[in-house]
């Protein structure tokens, strides 16, 4: 069984120089019904104001991952990182043990634009660690490229779980097919534009989930930017 959750469905703060909507509960939003899909326990649509943005906080025992869609941010961390991540950027943190962070908008003109990501470790008390890497417009142009692996693999960065991520961008007679040597659970979140997935049109902001599938196929993109998470085949995120 497929469920769509729609962009108007999801869950919406609005903190001033924070305008974030949530696919999954997050904060002060709650609905039992969208608390994760597998490792995948939060997916955030974050607009950033000028000059603004998140102060020194502590995270411990999740992957996070930002990916960014517009703008820039500028990152700080406790493990002594320092770094500007642009439209196009990945960045990961594996909060392991405990890890303190800022991130504000590197602008004082522009509004930032990212989606903010958190998966599940496979275990608990790992060794915090901090990876960065743009991947180009091109590298993801009509086809998935895979930007998060637990190996690595085809340059992506590393992440502490059975997960892959995919990035694709899509438009016109472009389509690409996602094959899996077993059956899996996927994610499929749309960034931007309008893409339809094994059949079903999406929206800018529509998430997808898909279950105990082994094919995927992406078609009829018109200015899509999609994220794609190949997920273990288990319903709802736990704690290791």
């Amino acid at each position: 069984m497929n469920t769509l959750l729609k962009s108007t469905d999801r869950g919406f703060a609005d903190h001033g120089w924070l305008q974030s909507q949530h696919s999954f509960s997050f904060a002060d939003y709650y609905n039992p019904e969208q608390v994760g899909f597998s490792d995948l326990l939060v997916i955030n649509d974050d607009h950033v104001a000028p000059a603004k943005g998140f102060g020194r906080h502590p995270h411990r025992d999740m992957e996070i991952f930002s990916y960014v869609l517009e703008g820039a941010l500028e990152h700080r961390d406790s493990m002594g990182n320092g770094s500007v991540i642009k439209a196009g950027d990945v960045q990961l943190m594996s909060a392991g043990t405990g890890v303190t962070h800022s991130e504000f908008n590197a602008s004082d003109r522009d509004v930032a634009h990212f989606l903010q990501i958190w998966i599940l470790p496979a275990s608990q008390g790992l060794t915090p660690g901090y990876q960065q890497k743009r991947f180009s417009a091109a590298d993801k142009r009509g086809r998935l490229q895979l930007i998060l692996s637990p190996d690595g693999a085809e340059g992506s960065l590393q992440i502490h779980q059975d997960a892959r991520v995919y990035a694709g961008l899509f438009d016109g007679s472009e389509r690409a097919q996602l094959s899996l040597e077993r059956p899996r659970h996927l994610y499929v979140h749309l960034a931007r534009g309008r893409l339809t997935v094994n059949g079903q049109p999406l929206e800018a902001g529509d998430g997808l989930r898909l279950r105990q599938l082994e094919q995927v196929d992406f078609e009829d993109g018109e200015a899509a930017e999609v994220l794609v998470f190949d997920l273990r085949p288990h319903e709802l995120p736990h704690r290791p």
